[in-house]
């Protein structure tokens, strides 16, 4: 009898040693893993929320806004402007609107909360950004954010329109403001939809 008594003892002896022991190892473990999946994360933080917001009307915008989106692995957003439709009155009413910074647009508004970063980007119409890309500005809420202006055009653009895009960009809250663009080229003699592309990240800062 004192000997099962004993031996009880010195197996409850055990496993009160054991949970503890057993529980303390796994402890260790994930502390370990917990630990270096920590370190690496502080090694590559995860990006900023970005959006990329754009008008575009022959597509040229258009598919460097997506290759942007897919660089910056960020949400991709396109305003639409009926006035400006493919075709001849559209390409008229275009023409006609040119240097305006009012335009009719859809959405008219895109909810930005939880974006750190924000791309908008327009072709060059007359040497200033299309107008529904102002439009666009004019309704938004651009508190805090980084805005990254783009745009893509045949001949070439005016600074002075830039730097009044940037002051609405800021009024409109904008913690900061930088312009990206890339020359296409002329109608008939445009360069390729991939060295457009090669072209416009040769110049982004590394």
């Amino acid at each position: 009898m004192i000997k099962w008594l004993f031996l009880l003892s010195l197996f409850t002896a055990m496993c009160l040693f054991a949970l503890p022991f057993a529980v303390t190892r796994i402890e260790n473990v994930q502390h370990a893993q917990n630990r270096e999946q920590m370190i690496k994360n502080a090694a590559h933080p995860l990006k900023p929320k970005t959006a990329v917001i754009y008008f575009s009307r022959s597509g040229n915008t258009g598919v460097l806004a997506q290759h942007i989106a897919q660089s910056e692995q960020a949400d991709l957003f396109e305003i639409g402007a009926e006035d400006y439709a493919l075709g001849i009155p559209g390409w008229m009413s275009a023409l006609k609107d040119a240097r305006k910074n009012v335009a009719r647009i859809s959405p008219t508004k895109i909810n930005l909360n939880g974006y750190d970063k924000v791309y908008l980007g327009a072709p060059i119409w007359l040497y200033s950004p299309a107008p529904p890309i102002w439009q666009f500005v004019q309704n938004a809420d651009l508190t805090e954010k980084d805005v990254i202006l783009f745009n893509s055009f045949n001949s070439k653009f005016e600074q002075r329109f830039i730097d009044d895009f940037g002051l609405l960009v800021q009024a409109k809250g904008a913690k900061s403001f930088a312009h990206q663009y890339i020359k296409r080229g002329r109608m008939g003699s445009q360069i390729t939809t991939e060295q457009m592309l090669a072209d416009f990240d040769s110049q982004q800062p590394k």
